[in-house]
């Protein structure tokens, strides 16, 4: 509360908003969120392993996870990740597989648990 001649204003910070969507797409490439890789890197899992027995990072959900064929992506070659990561970003299809994988594992992550 501020007071300027005599009467008191109240501030209020003005709140940025940023889409859920746009977060869970930045949450994705960034590699970070509900991965086990990510989350053994944190100490907040005792495995960086998902319950199908491969090291769970966001790749993995999205190339070759049993647990998330329905939403299942190329794989890409090592050496072009990074442009992968790009184009699936910036593609409405990929984003929405995406969204559909954060939030599964997210809704289920009993199932995602190591063996």
């Amino acid at each position: 509360m501020a007071i300027q001649a005599g009467k008191s204003i109240t501030l209020c910070p003005q709140l940025v908003s940023v889409p859920l969507t746009g977060l869970k797409r930045m949450l994705f490439v960034s590699q970070h969120g509900p991965f086990s890789a990510y989350l053994k890197r944190f100490h907040l899992s005792d495995s960086d392993f998902c319950s199908c027995g491969r090291i769970g990072t966001a790749l993995h959900y999205a190339t070759e996870c049993i647990y998330t064929v329905s939403w299942r992506m190329r794989k890409p070659a090592p050496n072009f990740e990074q442009e992968w990561l790009k184009r699936i970003a910036n593609n409405l299809v990929s984003r929405h597989k995406i969204r559909s994988i954060v939030k599964f594992i997210s809704e289920n992550r009993d199932l995602f648990l190591p063996p």
